[in-house]
C-alpha cells in the first residue's frame, strides 16, 4: 500500500446525534463549535439529511433548509455531507424522479457539497435518478453500499456492486455498515478487494454498537481506506461512530497520519460536551446506548431498529416477548429475500417480526409495508424470497419487476398545488412533499402573523424585540 494520508468525515452534526440523541441536537448547539471545526481539516463534516430533516420540523421547531444555509455560512472552508436515500430521498416511500430532481438540486443550492446516497436494498436502479442530479448540479457523488451478512452477500457480490456503481458515476464509493457488522478481518478483505477493482477513493462508515468499531476502522486503514467517518468523543462510541480523537492519536506518526491536530479537536470536542450533557438531562440520550452489545452481531438489529422494537412491545404491554421477537427478526429478513436492515426494510422487517410473535401465528397478521416490499414497490430485494409467505402477503398480485419509479408519475406540481397556501419557496414545497402533516403543522406556525410588539407585555428582564419561541409538542412521548 502507498504510504497516504487518511482522510477523516466527522458526523458530530449528523449521525453522532442521531445515533444517541434521536437526532435532537439544535442549530443553536452546532453554530458556537463552526469556527473551530472548520479549522480542523476534515475532508467532510456530515450535517444533513438521514432523520434531521423530519426532526427539525417535527421535534425543534427549525426550519431543516435555514439550518444548512447557517451552517454553510458557518463552515466556509470545509464540505458539508448529506445522507439521502435514493428514490427515498429523505422520506420513507419512493418519490417520484421529478421530486428527486428538485431535491437534490435544492440541496446543492442551500449547501450541500456531498451526498451519500444509498438504497435499502441495494437495487442500483434505486440509486440512477439521484446520482444523475447530483452530477448534473455538482455535487460529488458518494454512493453507498448497505453492508450485511447473508447467504447471498459475500465479498464477491460488494465487490460487483461497487463495479456498477462506478460505472454509473460515482466519484466515492462508501461501505455504509449502520450495524457494525463488519469485522475488522472482514474490513480489511474487503477494502483490499474493493482497492483492486474500482479506481475511486473508498469511504468507510461503521458503528461502534458491538465495540469492534475503532478496530475496523484500524484495519480498513492498513487496508488502504482513503476515508473514514468518526465521531468527536462527546457524542462517539456506542450506537455511534467511534470517536475522532482516538483514531487521530493512533495513527499519528504512521504511513496514514490524518494530519489533523489533536489540540484543535480538544477544543471542539470541549463545546459538545456540555451539548451531551443538555441531551442526557432531557432524556434524548440515554446511557444504555454507549454499552456493547454483541447481539447486534446475532441478530443483525441496528440499535435504532432496537429501540423501534422495544417501543412497540411496550405499548403492547409484552416487553417479556423481547428475545422472542429479537429471534425472529432473522427468519422473517430470509423470507424477504435477505433485505439490509436499514431505513426503510428495517423497520418493515421488525414490525412484522413484532406481529408474527404478538398474533400467536406466523403472518397471521401481514403490515401494508411488509406486502409493499414482497411485491417489489420497494425494489429487487437480494436473495430468493419464501414463495409461500409472499402469496399469503399479496395473492396473485404480480410482482413489480422494473424500476418502481417508473411507475410513478411526475407528482411535484402536486405538492405545489397542495401546499400554495403553506409554501413560500420551492424549499417549502419540498418539505411538504416528504412530510405533508409534520410540514402543514410546521409552515404553518412558521409563516403564523406574529403579534405587534406593543399588544403583548413582555416578561420582566426580557427583551421585547427578541422573537419569542413557538413551543412544539414532543412527539416521541
Amino acid at each position: 500500500m502507498t504510504a497516504k494520508k487518511l482522510y477523516i468525515t466527522d458526523t458530530i452534526l449528523r449521525d453522532a446525534h442521531q445515533s444517541q440523541a434521536a437526532t435532537r441536537m439544535r442549530l443553536e448547539d452546532m453554530l458556537p463549535a463552526c469556527e473551530i471545526l472548520d479549522s480542523v481539516g476534515y475532508w467532510s463534516l456530515e450535517c444533513w439529511g438521514g432523520a434531521t430533516f423530519d426532526a427539525c420540523m417535527r421535534f425543534l421547531n427549525e426550519d431543516p433548509w435555514e439550518r444548512l444555509r447557517a451552517l454553510k455560512k458557518a463552515l466556509p472552508h470545509t464540505k458539508l455531507q448529506m445522507l439521502f436515500r435514493g428514490q427515498n430521498i429523505l422520506g420513507y416511500k419512493h418519490y417520484a424522479d421529478d421530486v428527486v430532481d428538485a431535491f437534490v438540486k435544492k440541496s446543492i443550492e442551500n449547501g450541500i457539497d456531498v451526498i451519500r446516497i444509498f438504497d435499502a436494498l441495494n437495487d442500483p436502479r434505486n440509486l440512477q435518478r439521484a446520482v444523475h442530479a447530483c452530477k448534473e448540479y455538482g455535487a460529488l457523488c458518494e454512493t453507498a453500499i448497505s453492508y450485511t451478512i447473508s447467504p447471498v452477500h459475500d465479498e464477491d457480490y460488494f465487490v460487483r456492486l461497487a463495479v456498477e456503481l462506478e460505472k454509473m458515476g460515482a466519484d466515492t464509493i462508501c461501505i455504509k455498515d449502520m450495524a457494525n457488522l463488519l469485522l475488522p478481518y472482514s474490513a480489511y478483505s474487503l477494502v483490499t478487494k474493493l482497492k483492486q477493482n474500482v479506481g475511486i477513493p473508498i469511504h468507510l462508515h461503521t458503528h461502534n454498537t458491538t465495540g469492534t468499531g475503532d478496530m475496523v476502522n484500524l484495519m480498513a486503514a492498513q487496508a488502504g481506506v482513503d476515508i473514514v467517518d468518526t465521531a468527536l468523543s462527546p457524542l462517539a462510541n456506542g450506537t455511534s461512530q467511534p470517536a475522532t480523537e482516538s483514531l487521530v492519536a493512533t495513527l499519528k506518526g504512521t504511513e496514514r497520519d490524518t494530519g489533523l491536530d489533536l489540540s484543535v479537536l480538544s477544543k471542539a470536542a470541549a463545546l459538545f460536551r456540555p451539548v451531551a450533557q443538555k441531551l442526557q438531562d432531557a432524556g434524548t440520550l440515554n446511557p444504555k446506548v454507549l454499552r456493547v452489545d454483541t447481539n447486534t452481531l446475532l441478530y443483525q438489529v441496528p440499535g435504532g431498529m432496537l429501540s423501534n422494537l422495544i417501543s412497540q412491545l411496550k405499548q403492547a404491554n409484552a416487553e417479556d416477548k423481547y428475545y422472542e421477537v429479537l429471534a425472529e427478526v432473522p427468519r422473517v429478513r430470509q423470507d424477504f429475500g435477505y433485505p439490509p436492515l436499514v431505513t426503510p426494510t428495517s423497520q418493515i422487517v421488525g414490525t412484522q417480526a413484532v406481529l408474527n410473535i404478538l398474533s400467536g401465528e406466523r403472518y397471521k397478521m401481514i403490515s401494508k409495508e411488509s406486502k409493499g416490499l414482497l411485491r417489489g414497490e420497494y425494489g429487487r430485494l437480494p436473495g430468493p424470497v419464501n414463495e409461500e409467505v409472499r402469496k399469503k402477503a399479496i395473492g396473485d398480485d404480480e410482482v413489480i419487476e422494473c424500476r418502481p419509479a417508473d411507475l410513478i408519475d411526475p407528482e411535484l406540481e402536486k405538492y405545489r398545488e397542495e401546499s400554495k397556501d403553506l409554501a413560500r419557496c420551492e424549499e417549502d414545497v419540498l418539505s411538504y412533499a416528504l412530510f405533508p402533516q409534520v410540514a402543514a403543522k410546521f409552515l404553518a406556525e412558521k409563516y403564523a402573523p406574529k403579534e405587534p410588539a406593543a399588544a403583548a407585555a413582555p416578561k420582566a428582564g426580557t427583551d421585547p424585540s427578541a422573537p419569542r419561541e413557538l413551543i412544539v409538542e414532543d412527539l416521541s412521548v
